[in-house]
């Protein structure tokens, strides 16, 4: 029998009770249902309001729950509904009155909130240390490709000469406000709901704030009804990882294309794809393309939350239970995508000759002939104008633009001089990109040195447990 079971004269229809069931997904919270019910008893008798001697009982009695839990020896039981109810009728069962009292000012509206707050507060570390080694990676595969060039792509044409390991170190950046983004939202979600009641707090003296430093928040939430009703911690988090997941995506499109017929530029590790089950000859990168896939399914999981809690009057509703399954998921997809990509990609090879030849297309360094005209002090518009119409000259004569003469540029470019014959060279035009964060090798250098130091520094530290 449910433990609110009091006020009814007969259980739960057997399916009913089967749809409001949630402890098959949310008992991974055990550990932080344990951890918040033993600050929880502490506070109860500090402040008189349970004997000591219960309080120890029970705080015993949960570390023994806990390690029955990690053996695999604890029974969960679906007609008790979630995790919350697991263990404290198993209390029950162990202590009897004395376990009765666990639950002395506490609903398990401000209960659950707690719990995941607790937990998040560890996934933010531990995603954000994923994301650290996703950057090392990137810095290693950078810097041991630092002087490779590869056509960089505007609307998937190529558009200019970069280097690789630019590339590589846009996706560190990007990595790096995602690890920002988390200790925001850790920092913004590290406030403690216990002790809330189901809405409108208690009539019994408890200590909030012991409760909260206890548990490493920073301090209590202020409002009640705000601390049991809320999820707009769990959205932010979402939001989080589906930002994490889509940059995972563009990462996985870029292996995608680079890894195809049309373009060769690497070779991912076979343990890293799979073949297909009719063309022997096939070596898929499948991974990449989950990776790829899998976004949508995290950014699902922060729609669908949206969606749950856009309608709801305050304060607690039971949709809101519907907050933690696809919550877990795009925890359990995000991690393992970033465990996946980093070891695919320090395993990469690049085709260094077909990434060059790619490059070296005179028709990328058109933007030099343009700025070289700047120089000159022709106004940029003008100059523009004129290598556009040099480019369609070119293209109309079947020509690449530096298998012209002089005389031939000067039909379109009129001031053009010899040295502009030679701006159509991918190293020198890489080179000449010397402005802060652009792709010459001296301001990549400095990039590296730069992740290299801070991923050494910037290493996510864990909370108190």
């Amino acid at each position: 029998m449910a433990l609110w079971s009091g006020r009814f004269s007969k259980g739960a229809d057997q399916l009913a009770a089967q749809f409001t069931a949630s402890i098959d997904y949310d008992k991974r919270l055990y550990a932080h249902d344990i951890q918040g019910s033993i600050a929880h008893v502490t506070m109860l008798a500090k402040a008189g309001i349970i004997p000591k001697a219960d309080a120890t009982a029970i705080v015993r009695e949960l570390r023994s729950i806990r390690q029955r839990i990690e053996a695999g020896t604890f029974k969960f039981r679906a007609e008790l509904e979630d995790i919350h109810m697991n263990i404290e009728a198993a209390l029950i069962e162990k202590l009897g009155d004395t376990g009765a009292r666990v639950h002395t000012g506490r609903s398990r509206n401000d209960q659950v909130n707690t719990d995941v707050r607790l937990y998040l507060r560890d996934e933010c570390d531990a995603i954000g240390a994923l994301l650290a080694e996703l950057q090392r990676a990137f810095v290693s595969l950078a810097r041991a490709n630092q002087d490779l060039i590869l056509p960089g792509l505007t609307h998937l044409q190529n558009a200019q000469p970069v280097l690789l390991a630019h590339h590589l170190l846009a996706y560190v950046e990007m990595f790096d406000r995602d690890r920002d983004r988390l200790v925001d939202c850790q920092r913004r979600l590290n406030r403690c709901p216990l002790g809330a009641g189901a809405l409108a707090g208690s009539t019994l003296p408890l200590d909030r704030e012991f409760v909260a430093r206890k548990l490493g928040f920073d301090g209590a939430l202020r409002n009640s009804m705000d601390a049991v009703s809320d999820r707009d911690f769990i959205i932010e988090f979402l939001a989080d990882l589906s930002i994490v997941a889509v940059h995972s995506s563009r990462l996985a499109e870029d292996l995608v294309l680079w890894v195809s017929q049309r373009f060769k530029y690497v070779e991912l590790d076979d343990a890293f794809c799979t073949g297909s089950s009719l063309m022997p000859q096939k070596k898929n990168p499948d991974i990449a393309e989950l990776v790829r896939g899998k976004a949508g399914r995290v950014v699902g999981s922060l729609v669908g939350l949206l969606t749950v809690v856009k309608g709801l009057p305050l304060t607690y509703n039971r949709d809101l239970q519907e907050d933690k399954e696809g919550l877990f998921d795009a925890i359990d997809t995000v991690k393992l995508t970033l465990a996946l990509l980093a070891p695919m990609l320090r395993t990469a090879t690049f085709n260094r000759q077909v990434m060059e030849d790619a490059a070296s297309d005179p028709a990328l360094m058109a933007t030099d002939l343009a700025e070289w005209l700047v120089k000159q002090g022709v106004p940029f518009r003008q100059a523009h104008h004129q290598v556009g119409r040099f480019v369609a000259w070119c293209g109309q004569r079947k020509l690449a633009l530096d298998q012209v003469t002089l005389e031939q540029m000067r039909e379109t470019v009129p001031l053009a001089k010899a040295e502009a014959l030679g701006l159509f060279n991918a190293r020198r035009s890489v080179n000449a990109r010397t402005t802060l964060g652009g792709t010459a090798p001296e301001q990549v250098a400095k990039q590296l040195k730069f992740w290299e130091t801070r991923l050494r520094s910037k290493t996510p530290k864990p909370r108190r447990a």
